[in-house]
Order: C-alpha cells, then sequence, then structure tokens
C-alpha cells in the first residue's frame, strides 16, 4: 500500500518540453540542457525511488499505468535515422509500486482506482528521450500514467493534484509534451528562439500564469481561442502541463506559489515551444 511507503523530503516536479525525436541524440542545447539537470537533481535531492512520467503520446480510455517488470522502448515515430530506432532505455518498471499508486489514486469522474497495463505499453519516446539523457544509467524504476483524451482539462488537471502525494514518498513526477505544438506549421528554417507570433502569445500566457502562480488557470486554456487552436490543434501535447501543474498545487491547492524555474525558454521550427520549468 502506498501508506507504507516511508516519507522523503517533497521532490520537484517537472515539465519538459521534448519537441523533435532527434533531440535524444542530438548534441544541442536542449539535451545538453536535460543532462545537467539530471546531474541536478541526482545530488541536489535525495535519489527518487520511482519516475512517474506522463507522456503526450500514451493516449487511452480511462487512466492507465505501466505495470511489467521491464517496459519495452517505444520507437513510435517514422521516417528519423536508424540512430533513433537503435535506442534503448532499459529502465525497470515497478508492478508493486504500479498496483500501489493506482489503488491509491481514483480516475476523475468515476472515482475508479487506476488500471494496470501488464504488457501493452511501455516507455514511448515522450518518456524515454528525455530521461535517457537525464538518467542514463536506467537505474531508476520508471511508470507511465496514460491519458484518457476523452475527458476535458480540468479532469487532467485534478488526477494531477491527486499525484502531489506522491512528492513525499519519493516519487519524481515528470509531465513531457510541448506548451506549443502545431506539426502542421513547422518552418525547419527558423532558430530556437524564431517563432509565429501565436506561438509567443500562447508560449507567454503559460509562462505568465505558471510565474504567477495562477496553475489553475491552464485548464482554461482554450479561452485563448483561435491562438489556442493554432497552439494546439490536438491538445496531446499540453495535457501533461496540467498533470504536472496539479501536481504542484494538490488537492488542497496550498502549493501555487511553489518557485518555479524555466528553462530551455525557445522554439524549434518555429511552432514547437520547448519551454520547460521545475518546481522545487
Amino acid at each position: 500500500m502506498l501508506a507504507d511507503w516511508p516519507e522523503t523530503p517533497p521532490l520537484p516536479v517537472l515539465f519538459v518540453g521534448h519537441g523533435s525525436p532527434m533531440n535524444a541524440v542530438e548534441d544541442n542545447a536542449w539535451r545538453r540542457q536535460w543532462q545537467s539537470l539530471g546531474t541536478e537533481l541526482l545530488d541536489g535531492w535525495e535519489r527518487p525511488r520511482l519516475i512517474l512520467c506522463i507522456s503526450a503520446h500514451w493516449i487511452t480510455q480511462g487512466w492507465h499505468l505501466t505495470a511489467m517488470e521491464r517496459p519495452r522502448t517505444i520507437h513510435d515515430f517514422g521516417g528519423f535515422p536508424q540512430i533513433l530506432f537503435d535506442q534503448q532505455y532499459p529502465a525497470p518498471g515497478a508492478p508493486a509500486m504500479a498496483e500501489a499508486i493506482g489503488t491509491a489514486l481514483s480516475q476523475p469522474g468515476s472515482g475508479e482506482p487506476l488500471g494496470l497495463d501488464t504488457g501493452e505499453w511501455g516507455l514511448d519516446h515522450g518518456a524515454w528521450s528525455v530521461l535517457k539523457p537525464m538518467f542514463p544509467a536506467a537505474d531508476i524504476p520508471v511508470i507511465q500514467l496514460s491519458m484518457d483524451y476523452g475527458q476535458p482539462p480540468e479532469a487532467h488537471f485534478a488526477l494531477g493534484q491527486q499525484l502531489a502525494a506522491l512528492r513525499r514518498k519519493g516519487v519524481l513526477i515528470v509531465g513531457s509534451g510541448n506548451v506549443v505544438h502545431n506539426l502542421r506549421a513547422l518552418n525547419f528554417g527558423a532558430g530556437d528562439h524564431q517563432a509565429y507570433d501565436w506561438a509567443i502569445e500562447f508560449d507567454r500566457f503559460v509562462a505568465d500564469a505558471v510565474a504567477q502562480g495562477r496553475l489553475g488557470d491552464l485548464s482554461g486554456f482554450r479561452q485563448q481561442g483561435r491562438t489556442a487552436q493554432l497552439a494546439h490543434p490536438s491538445w496531446d501535447h499540453y495535457l501533461p502541463l496540467l498533470y504536472a501543474a496539479g501536481a504542484v498545487v494538490g488537492e488542497e491547492g496550498s502549493g501555487s506559489e511553489a518557485p518555479v524555474r524555466f528553462f530551455n525558454e525557445g522554439f524549434q521550427a518555429a511552432s514547437i515551444s520547448m519551454r520547460s520549468m521545475l518546481w522545487r
């Protein structure tokens, strides 16, 4: 049971903009920041007993946790060089921990425990592309939490609030998506700090809400109208941010003033925001 796990000092919460899968193998500023962040986390906080990752790339009906001993490395993309398909991240799973978390949490709406996936999924590139640079030894167990895309943004934030209790149980919570993600508008000739006006505007909406501790406002992103529609033709890459923000706020709403640090501020191909954040 989750209640039996020893208490720890609270671990930080991360939201990481993962961008192109090639960031996992290229020597660029994004990946170098992930590498230095991993060192900082291991040196500055208690070593995580578990990493719980919410990736933009695992969409399900209902919410599920990976619960296999050895989650496979999923290469859920196409058209990239072979070096990317050769990547493996053999981090162990944690079936008993997944069962304890699934029982302790409840699905928004139904109140049912989270489902357990014992063999279908694994670690998709939203998870391993950032975790491998951060924790290359792959010796910390990793569990992925899926997202029920059919639920409203507020439900994702609410489940994120339930995750807050895990921070004092040695669990590092990592949301992996992008603050802006529009693959239809990619401009590969753009520099790292060039972007469309609407991408800059939506990125600023998120940055202001986070910096001012208005994390609950992130669930209302659709109120940004056409800017939100352009920034996210689909919501899959935005939703992991809501889990991270919810985990900071907690069910009592007491963490909205938690110190936050932005990193990897910039854009890829003008329509993908790499903005990432760490809450202490």
